[in-house]
């Protein structure tokens, strides 16, 4: 029986003409992209062209890096809730909007014009880009007592949240950091790990959409999910043990690179 598995998994990577040499850029670029997502945001950016240039459709690729994500954050919630950073409860309370949120997302995630949309997230990017610069107090300190806007607009928004995230992964995370940082009131550290605990609430329900319409790739995703599961274990140590501070220093880096290529900045320069 093992044989006859290993054999057949042989005969999936010939399929996908996948080198020792792919795999491991898979890997890499999983871990790197876990990290990112895990301290800060937008490390689909880098996995879903990888996935695409190793030949699967952007739907596919789409549905693929589900599974590495919905991997990467049972790493990271359980990282972050041993290092005593994550309260379960509220993330559950506004974990929820986001995952009603992302069913609607998943369900729309074709005919929307990508080009567009990139130009639109990457300006949004930017603006979120000076606002940690002009502001640091807002995403160092928290504010939980007084958070800067009521509940019912809190939820509304991480609905919001959630339809983009079901739409596509990249570029949610500082979404979600930007809404419960500036609109809950939590401190960085502890926003990363409720944002980290909101994806692996919602990517289920997106994955499952994808793979009732057979846009999932499970030998790729499995493969690039070994990347991410790493990287999120570095990530979720480094932003705890480093604090608020640091974590700022990698999102504002994030923020610029990711507002750049989608804005189309790094094509123009070729």
């Amino acid at each position: 029986m093992d044989i006859q598995l290993w054999d057949r998994l042989a005969g999936l990577l010939q399929e996908l003409d996948l080198t020792w040499w792919k795999i491991l850029a898979v890997i890499g670029v999983g871990l790197v992209a876990g990290f990112i997502n895990t301290v800060a945001g937008s490390g689909s950016l880098l996995t879903l062209p990888l996935l695409m240039f190793l030949g699967l459709p952007p739907n596919v690729a789409n549905g693929t890096n589900r599974i590495a994500i919905l991997l990467q954050n049972v790493v990271g919630v359980t990282s972050f809730k041993r290092q005593k950073v994550l309260d379960l409860k509220q993330g559950l309370i506004i974990g929820l909007p986001a995952v009603a949120g992302s069913l609607l997302g998943a369900r729309i995630a074709v005919g929307i014009n990508d080009a567009i949309m990139e130009k639109a997230i990457g300006g949004l990017l930017i603006i979120m880009f000076f606002l940690i610069i002009f502001k640091p107090g807002r995403w160092l300190h928290s504010h939980e007592g007084q958070p800067p806007v009521k509940l019912l607009f809190q939820l509304i928004v991480f609905f919001l949240i959630g339809v983009y995230g079901g739409f596509i992964q990249a570029g949610v995370g500082f979404f979600l950091l930007a809404g419960l940082v500036l609109g809950s009131g939590f401190e960085l550290v502890k926003a990363n790990a409720l944002k980290v605990f909101i994806v692996f609430l919602y990517t289920p329900f997106a994955l499952a959409i994808f793979m009732w319409n057979k846009d999932v790739n499970y030998v790729l995703g499995f493969i690039l999910a070994i990347g991410n599961m790493t990287g999120a274990f570095m990530g979720a140590r480094v932003a705890v043990k480093w604090g608020a501070k640091a974590v700022r220093v990698f999102l504002l880096a994030a923020l610029f690179f990711a507002s750049l290529k989608l804005l189309g900045v790094f094509e123009l320069l070729q």
